[in-house]
């Protein structure tokens, strides 16, 4: 008998007898059943083995047995529902407890956090969307970045903690001229097929990465001795370590589609190998062949409950308690912003009336008087005078908003699955209306954002910007990522920016220019600095080392578990 069949006869026997103990006989019960008396001998000892009845049977024809119940049809409900999401299917646990969403929030929440599995070490997260794209040459959410770091790995790295650059696959590199470079790699690395890294893989690798404006002073690459790999340029720079260390740089075998823009499964070098990602899950395991430091945590079980109880999903909180469960207060704020990005090539922006008109009428203030903080939950949005936290470049001054030339449409694109965006968008919507203007939304991919669909129809992206460290160079990452920004900047304006990293790059000792860059992106009205986000990690549990980084998450290598001490 299926183990469904027989939950369905114990409610049908738990129902008849109305859950109380009753002295009964194998007619009655062989009635309510709908089966033979040998029948129901069968199916009460195997509901006696599974712990949900006693059954007490008399010897002889119409004597009264004894019936014992153990468990509620209620009870069975929550076993049955709580093996259906232990397994991962959350639809049909929801439909067992009759689309009950705050039971079934109940009970991913009693299976989330650490556990232990046949000696496996396990971290469970929850997440409010899948995870599409793992592909570090294609256009990447903040989530993802952060999943490609622990997948993937560079010929250099930027450590965390010290802001430097150190050696990752390479071990070594040197500069035999400023524009030739030569970069010693680790012998016996393997991917997570098992095949070994051979210069062939970081060549192709870097054949698709120079076509990316970041690195378009890559001339050629080649191998001239066995692992190592020699980089000549079109003109000096002494920072190429450091820009490898970016993540569109991470090595992939050669034989890797590195155009697929809905790379579910990556092969890379790094830690952790994705063994299952679907709508539902994301599952990462540690890479026994890795080259560096095995990865403490085995496996790192994401679920997707988007549609299941949103307030498990937040970023982070302030929140000293939630339910039974302590949650960390120490937050810091984001390395980045949410901003308004401007098209003032093709869009209305492109009109210095509608320019001014925009900048005036949709600061963040006006912005965060109409958020409903009700939706955005747990976001918290502070003011952005920058585009980093400390950047000070948007005027204190508030000056009078002008009328818009017309009356007329304004198209705000922006990343479909966010949280925040359609909130943010619909104030700006009702801003826009007091002066008579309708506004279109259109939700794209991060993929149909980054590589310019529809540009030419809108004139404000609704956008966000995580970088990877703290470094004021990390902003370059972003400024010539993919094109966004070029393709909506005037072109002399980008050219002179643009000319400005360069030279940074062939001088020595010159300071990044980082920062006069955002202002200028600021004082051109090129970009509209709205928000920082608070963003941190769950820390109080038993997983130790837990420490957000840039992105709102941390780093699952390095994260272990202490055992619980049996105090009786």
């Amino acid at each position: 008998m299926s183990g469904q069949r027989l939950k369905s006869q114990f409610q049908r026997l738990f129902s008849h007898f109305n859950g109380q103990d009753s002295d009964t006989t194998l007619q009655e019960i062989s009635e309510v059943l709908f089966c033979t008396r040998r029948n129901v001998r069968m199916v009460m000892n195997k509901m006696a083995e599974n712990g949900w009845i006693d059954w007490d049977p008399a010897v002889g024809r119409g004597k009264l047995s004894r019936l014992t119940f153990h468990s509620t049809d209620s009870e069975l409900q929550q076993l049955h529902a709580r093996k259906l999401v232990a397994e991962g299917k959350l639809e049909p646990a929801l439909e067992a407890l009759d689309y009950n969403a705050d039971k079934l929030a109940q009970i991913i929440q009693e299976q989330l956090g650490h556990t232990t599995d046949h000696g496996q070490q396990i971290v469970r997260l929850p997440y409010y969307r899948e995870f599409t794209n793992l592909n570090p040459l294609q256009p990447l959410r903040r989530s993802e970045q952060h999943l490609v770091r622990q997948i993937f790995n560079g010929l250099t790295r930027i450590n965390e903690e010290k802001e430097e650059v150190e050696g990752d696959l390479a071990h070594h590199w040197e500069a035999l001229t400023p524009r030739h470079w030569r970069f010693y790699i680790r012998p016996s690395v393997r991917f997570h097929d098992g095949s070994l890294l051979e210069s062939e893989d970081i060549i192709a690798t870097f054949d698709k990465v120079k076509r990316h404006r970041l690195f378009n002073h890559i001339e050629r690459i080649d191998a001239p001795f066995n692992h190592t790999i020699d980089f000549h340029l079109h003109y000096d720079d002494h920072r190429f370590p450091d820009l490898l260390s970016n993540l569109i740089a991470m090595i992939q075998p050669a034989e890797a589609d590195m155009d697929n823009s809905n790379e579910l499964f990556p092969i890379g070098t790094g830690p952790y190998k994705v063994i299952q990602n679907d709508t539902k899950r994301f599952k990462l395991e540690a890479f026994d062949q890795y080259f560096g430091f095995r990865a403490l945590i085995d496996v790192v079980d994401i679920w997707m409950l988007s549609e299941v109880a949103s307030c498990y999903l937040q970023p982070a909180s302030d929140i000293s308690q939630v339910g039974d469960v302590s949650v960390s207060t120490r937050l810091k704020l984001d390395e980045g912003c949410n901003f308004l990005l401007f098209n003032r090539t093709e869009g209305l922006a492109s009109d210095p009336e509608w320019l001014t008109y925009f900048l005036a009428k949709l600061n963040a203030l006006n912005i965060l008087q109409r958020l409903n903080k009700e939706q955005i939950g747990d976001f918290r949005l502070t003011n952005a005078y920058g585009l980093l936290p400390g950047w000070a470049h948007v005027p204190l001054s508030r000056h009078p908003v002008p009328a818009p030339p017309k009356p007329k449409s304004v198209t705000i694109a922006f990343a479909c699955q966010h949280p925040v965006y359609p909130h943010v968008a619909t104030a700006i919507e009702e801003l826009l209306a007091e002066d008579g203007i309708k506004l279109k939304m259109l939700e794209l991919t991060t993929t149909e954002i980054a590589l310019g669909k529809h540009a030419g129809k809108i004139d404000i992206w609704l956008g966000g910007m995580s970088l990877m460290n703290h470094r004021d160079d990390a902003l370059l990452s972003w400024f010539f990522n993919f094109d966004h920004i070029a393709r909506a900047m005037p072109e002399t304006e980008f050219d002179a920016l643009e000319n400005e990293v360069a030279l940074w790059r062939q001088s020595r000792d010159t300071i990044a220019p980082c920062q006069q860059l955002g202002a200028k992106l600021v004082e051109f009205g090129q970009v509209l600095p709205l928000f920082h986000n608070w963003l941190g990690v769950d820390d109080t549990g038993a997983v130790q080392g837990m420490q957000s980084n840039s992105m709102g998450w941390f780093d699952f290598k390095s994260v272990w578990m202490k055992p619980e001490l049996d105090t009786h």
